[in-house]
C-alpha cells in the first residue's frame, strides 16, 4: 500500500514539470494573440504600451479566456476575442496593472 501512494506521489511529481510546460506553451500563443489583437484591432492603444497591455491582459485573464486566446492562435482572431480581451481591459485589476505600467515607462 505504502509503496503504491509512494508510486503515485512520483508519477504526480512527473507530472508537474510537463503541466508547467503545457502552461507556458499556451500562454505564450496567448501572448501573441493578444498582442496581434491590440496592434490591430484597438488602435487608441499606443505602440509603446502594447507589451505592457498585453502582459496585463495575460495576468489578468482566467483559463477560459486563455483558451480563448489559444484557439484563437488557430483559428485566427475574431469578434469573441476581441470581445473577451475587452472585458479583461475593463477589470479594476487590469486598468491598476495597466496604470503601474505607464507609471514605470514614464507615460503618466
Amino acid at each position: 500500500m505504502r509503496l503504491a501512494a509512494l508510486g503515485l506521489l512520483v508519477a504526480l511529481t512527473a507530472c508537474a514539470p510537463v503541466q508547467q510546460a503545457v502552461d507556458n506553451t499556451a500562454r505564450q500563443g496567448a501572448k501573441r494573440v493578444v498582442t496581434e489583437t491590440l496592434a490591430t484591432r484597438f488602435p487608441q492603444v499606443p505602440k509603446e504600451l502594447i507589451t505592457p497591455f498585453t502582459d496585463c491582459i495575460i495576468d489578468n485573464s482566467n483559463a477560459i479566456e486563455i483558451r480563448e486566446y489559444v484557439r484563437a492562435s488557430i483559428g485566427g482572431v475574431d469578434d469573441t476575442t476581441v470581445a473577451t480581451i475587452r472585458g479583461v481591459l475593463a477589470r479594476p485589476e487590469t486598468a491598476q496593472c495597466l496604470q503601474k505600467s505607464a507609471f514605470s515607462l514614464g507615460l503618466v
